[in-house]
């Protein structure tokens, strides 16, 4: 059987080039079809990372509570469901099931100082002592094992935190260690035995006003005041190599991770620091992102000619840098400290703090370190060149004068919007706190000092006047922003250092009103958890004018985050104060992680 090909077509060129045609056609047809619908279901472009099946705590302006979020390249990139997360799925994405975890926004600490602290004990350790007897106990056996001669230093030491809420007496020291000069540092004040005094020849006949001497003999107590730490002859240390201290600084930094600690606001630096800080972020070994205040370097004769000298040759102002660097504030010291009796307050110290710090001045109210027209001419010129402000200010006295020359910088030149601040701070009166307001100065507080020192506020200076003492309700209600941070100084531990850097710690004291001694004062200054967390996130991404890049988990930010051991907003309150990070991640980066912990 032969099949007919009457109908069949021929095979010529002709046909296949015009059925080709067609064919050709159809098929692009189709496959722009298949790409439309194929780029219409899948994303552009794949996230590094995702963390899912979590509680993700934004700290947006609506406080959104999500489930997932997605990192790429650095920052964030979605915040949603699981399931609109699973769409940024690809074959490399690092995807970390929270299981139900919860994670909240990279922490910033907006005050310490991690380049001493991380120097601190790198040769001994520092006794953590609570008791006059432990102190002496520690003198003696540092006595024993040091040579005659040698001298026995306790840096940032602080008599009110004792049980005991007084200074050790000479004759104390003097018994624990007849052979050894001491010196007990308080920073702003302090403590010398006879050995010190005689080594440094301090006597009755020294006419330095930081020796402080018994009113009835002429005798040096052994009390004395910051100004007169320069006759102690203690011997300089044996430098430290530049390679030493950076790698105490990157250990410090790492110990800041471990409680979710992403970026820190160094508090006293200058440009060296930030020449540091900028070379190791070259290296790419920084932990933290770092905004470095500038301490105004001592000048002769302030006047605003003298300051406006200094200020004009520096090149930069409040802000420049990058997402790892940005030069901080302008900053000066304006007082003393509460912990010494040395804060300048509005009223007299009184009889307790007479009887604590060795004072006999009735009227004694504190030092101040420049008088009203110094600052004006500081702050003036500071607002001219355009730098953002602070001073350390640890009473309302000192607190009431920068208030006061603010507001008369203000009416010259605008400092709204230039988030001058206030650094501790700690009284805050109803007056303060509205002209706060009024001016947008930001209120950079340490709850550390609240939890180890409420209580010795509260005997000292009596209720009423510790009423003002970290009003944290109060400075929000008023709209004044509140900035979380430690002080941290000395020791490396995060809840047994001098001023605690454990951030719940902190947050847990702003909820709950609790001191060290397992008082509550002031409860009706607590402050919500939400308002807690937002002190350590948000507002502190606002005073270092970087609201817009960090401080909550938004799309478009840096990935900055931390996964938590405990749900902040719904453990029971005693437990805020023991989370810590399971993971903290920078940048997109793991830094840390507990399963990696030494």
């Amino acid at each position: 059987m032969t099949l007919s090909t009457g109908n069949i077509p021929e095979f010529t060129g002709q046909f296949n080039r015009r059925e080709m045609k067609k064919i050709s056609l159809l098929t692009a047809i189709v496959l722009m079809i298949l790409l439309t619908i194929h780029f219409a279901c899948k994303p552009e472009f794949f996230a590094d990372m995702i963390l899912y099946n979590g509680k993700i705590i934004t700290v947006d302006k609506n406080f959104t509570i999500a489930s997932a979020v997605a990192i790429s390249k650095g920052k964030i990139i979605s915040v949603g469901t699981n399931s609109q997360m699973r769409k940024l799925t690809g074959r490399k994405t690092k995807t970390i099931n929270l299981k139900g975890k919860t994670v909240i926004p990279g922490l910033i600490d907006s005050h310490l100082h991690p380049e001493t602290a991380s120097l601190s004990e790198l040769h001994e350790v520092i006794p953590d002592v609570h008791t006059i007897s432990q102190l002496l106990n520690w003198i003696e056996e540092q006595a024993k094992i040091k040579e005659k001669g040698k001298w026995i230093l306790f840096p940032k030491f602080f008599s009110t935190r004792l049980e005991e809420m007084r200074q050790p007496t000479l004759a104390e020291l003097d018994k624990a260690a007849p052979d050894n000069p001491v010196f007990l540092n308080g920073s702003f004040g302090g403590m010398v035995n006879s050995a010190a005094m005689k080594l440094s020849e301090i006597t009755n006949k020294s006419d330095n006003p930081g020796i402080i001497k018994d009113g009835k003999t002429g005798l040096p107590t052994g009390f004395i005041r910051a100004s007169a730490f320069n006759l102690l002859q203690i011997p300089k240390e044996s430098p430290l190599t530049f390679q030493e201290k950076e790698d105490a600084l990157l250990a410090m930094l790492k110990r800041y991770n471990r409680y979710g600690i992403t970026g820190l606001f160094s508090g006293t630096g200058n440009f060296e620091s930030v020449k540091m800080y900028r070379d190791l972020a070259e290296k790419k070994l920084l932990t933290a992102r770092i905004y470095q205040n500038i301490l105004l370097p001592d000048i002769d004769k302030i006047t605003k000619e003298s300051v406006r000298k200094e200020v004009a040759h520096y090149g930069n102002i409040t802000g420049p840098g990058d997402e790892w660097v940005r030069i901080g504030s302008l900053k000066v010291f304006l007082d003393g400290g509460i912990l010494t009796g040395t804060a300048q307050m509005a009223e007299p110290w009184g009889e307790k703090a007479n009887q604590i710090f060795g004072i006999e001045d009735k009227e004694y109210r504190g030092v101040i370190n420049f008088s009203r027209e110094e600052l004006l001419a500081i702050v003036s010129v500071a607002n001219e060149f355009n730098w953002s402000f602070t001073a350390h200010a640890t009473g309302d006295g000192s607190v009431a004068l920068l208030l006061d020359v603010f507001n008369e910088v203000n009416l010259t030149k605008s400092i709204k919007g230039k988030r001058f601040s206030i650094i501790h701070g700690n009284f805050f009166s109803k007056d303060a706190i509205t002209q706060m307001n009024e001016l947008g100065i930001l209120a950079n507080m340490q709850a550390a000092w609240f939890y180890k020192d409420a209580d010795a506020m509260d005997y000292i200076l009596g209720k009423k006047r510790a009423e003002s003492f970290h009003p944290y309700r109060s400075l929000t209600d008023a709209g004044v922003i509140i900035n979380g941070g430690s002080d941290h100084m000395v020791k490396w531990d995060a809840d047994a250092s001098i001023n605690p850097y454990n951030p719940f710690l902190a947050m847990w004291a702003m909820v709950t009103r609790k001191t060290e001694r397992g008082s509550i004062i002031n409860p009706q200054e607590a402050l919500s958890r939400e308002e807690a967390l937002k002190t350590y996130t948000i507002n502190n991404a606002y005073a270092s004018f970087e609201e817009s890049i960090k401080g909550s988990i938004e799309p478009g930010k840096l990935a900055d985050m931390v996964i938590i051991s405990n749900d902040i907003l719904t453990c029971t309150a005693d437990e805020i104060k023991e989370i810590e990070s399971v993971m903290t991640i920078l940048g997109g980066e793991i830094i840390y992680t507990s399963a990696t912990r030494h």
